[in-house]
C-alpha cells in the first residue's frame, strides 16, 4: 500500500518530537519541513531523512502530493495554516491551543467538517496508558458517581523574569499563556477522564512577573538559563504564570485545580486525583506508569502499567509489555497511528481529539479569562466536544 505523505511546519521543541513521533508510524512518509528558517531546517532534514525543505509553506500545501500537515508553530499562526492547508485539501494535526480566538476555532471546526477532512487537535496527554485504564475503570462503573476532580499542571521553567519564550508574548500566543499552555490540558484529560463537562468556573490569574528580561537573540523552549545581562532587554508582560480555577462538572461534581509555570522543581507535573463514591484514583505526568487507586474500607493499591492486566480497550494504548515504561514520546506515537488510521480509512470514527476539541477547550479558556476579569463564576457554553 503507497504510504501517506506528511508535512511539518515549525522546527521548535514540539515540532521535533513530531517528527521523531511520525518515523515510528511505518504507513506515513516523513516528506517535507516548513521553516522560514532554511538552513535549521535543513539540518533537521538532513538529521531525519527528510526529502525536502520549503521557507514558504504554501509551497508544500500546493503540492498534491502531501496528504497532511503538522502545525507546530506559535499559537498565531495555528489558525491561518491550519485555515490554508484545509482549503488546499490536507489532513490537518494542530498543536494546541487550536487557535487564539473562539471566532477562530469555530471557522476551523466548520472548514474541515465542509471539506470532509480528518482534523486533530493535540491533546495528546489522553493517551498515556495509565491515563486510558482509568478511563475505562470509570466507564466500568468502578469508580462509582464522581464527586471531586483536583489537581495541577505545574512547571518551574518560567520561574525568573530573566526566562524567556515566544508564549510570554500575546502577539504570538494569544490572551493566555499558562492556562492555553498546560491548563488546557488538564482541563481536556478530565473531561476525558471522567465523561463529565466543565459547566461552571472561577478563576483567579496571577502575573508575577510584571516585567521580563527578552534575549536579544533566539532560543529554544525550555532553553535560556544562560543568558548575561548584556544579552537581554526588559519588556512588560500581559500574560499569566498562575492561575487557578474552581469548576462545577455535570450536575453534582465539584473540583479545583492550578496551573503554573513557576512552581520551583517541578519540571513538568500534571497531577489528577478523582474521588468517586466507590472508588478514587490518581496519577501523576512525573510517574506515568504508575496508578494509584484508593479505598474506604480496604488497603489502597499502587499498580503499575502492565497490558496484560490492564482494561481490555486501554490495552492497545501500550505497545510494551509490563516493566517496560512508556513516556511523552510515546503519547505522539499513539496519536499519529490512530490519525494516519482515520484517513486511510474513511469508515473509522476518530480516536483522537478533534477540532471541535479544541473549539471546546477555546470556551473553556474564554470563560477563565473573563471569570478572573470580573472576579466572579462564569458559565462555559454545554455543547458536545467529540471524546474518542
Amino acid at each position: 500500500m503507497k504510504k501517506l505523505r506528511t508535512a511539518v511546519l515549525g522546527t521548535g521543541f514540539v515540532g521535533r518530537v513530531h517528527l521523531e513521533g511520525i518515523r515510528r508510524v511505518g504507513s506515513v512518509e516523513l516528506y517535507a519541513i516548513g521553516e522560514p528558517e532554511v538552513d535549521k531546517a535543513k539540518a533537521l532534514a538532513k538529521e531525519f531523512g527528510v526529502e525536502r525543505v520549503e521557507a514558504d509553506y504554501h509551497k508544500l500545501l500546493a503540492d498534491p502530493s502531501i496528504d497532511a500537515v503538522h502545525i507546530c508553530t506559535p499559537n498565531a499562526l495555528h489558525y491561518p495554516m491550519a485555515k490554508d492547508a484545509l482549503e488546499a485539501g490536507k489532513h490537518v494535526i494542530c498543536e494546541k491551543p487550536l487557535a487564539t480566538s473562539i471566532e477562530e476555532g469555530q471557522k476551523l471546526v466548520d472548514l474541515a467538517r465542509a471539506k470532509k477532512l480528518r482534523n486533530c487537535n493535540f491533546h495528546n496527554l489522553r493517551y498515556y496508558p495509565m491515563v486510558q485504564h482509568m478511563r475505562r475503570m470509570r466507564e466500568a462503573g468502578e469508580l462509582g458517581e464522581i464527586l471531586v476532580a483536583q489537581g495541577t499542571y505545574s512547571q518551574d521553567w518560567l520561574l525568573y523574569d530573566t526566562d524567556w519564550n515566544w508564549r510570554i508574548d500575546s502577539k504570538a500566543n494569544g490572551p493566555l499563556r499558562c492556562m492555553a499552555d498546560i491548563g488546557s490540558h488538564w482541563c481536556d484529560m478530565m473531561e476525558h477522564v471522567t465523561g463529565l463537562r466543565i459547566t461552571s468556573l472561577c478563576a483567579d490569574l496571577q502575573t508575577f512577573h510584571k516585567t521580563r528580561k527578552r534575549p536579544k537573540g533566539p532560543i529554544e523552549t525550555f532553553a535560556g538559563k544562560t543568558l548575561k545581562p548584556e544579552d537581554y532587554v526588559e519588556v512588560p508582560i500581559d500574560t499569566e504564570d498562575f492561575g487557578s480555577v474552581l469548576i462545577r462538572m455535570g450536575d453534582r461534581a465539584r473540583g479545583c485545580f492550578t496551573a503554573s509555570q513557576v512552581a520551583a522543581g517541578r519540571k513538568n507535573r500534571l497531577s489528577m486525583e478523582i474521588y468517586g463514591t466507590k472508588m478514587g484514583v490518581a496519577w501523576d505526568q512525573e510517574r506515568p506508569d504508575e496508578l494509584w487507586i484508593g479505598q474506604r474500607n480496604s488497603p489502597n493499591q499502587i499498580i503499575v502499567k502492565d497490558p496484560s492486566l490492564m482494561k481490555e480497550r486501554a490495552r492497545p494504548f501500550a505497545d510494551l509489555p509490563g516493566g517496560h515504561s512508556e513516556g511523552y514520546d510515546d503519547t505522539f506515537k499513539q496519536v499519529f497511528r490512530r490519525f494516519y488510521k482515520s484517513i486511510e480509512d474513511p469508515t473509522v470514527e476518530p480516536e483522537y481529539a478533534q477540532f471541535v476539541d479544541g473549539l471546546r477547550q477555546l470556551n473553556i479558556l474564554a470563560a477563565e479569562l473573563k471569570s478572573s476579569q470580573g472576579h466572579g463564576w462564569v458559565d462555559v457554553p454545554a455543547f458536545q466536544a467529540a471524546t474518542a
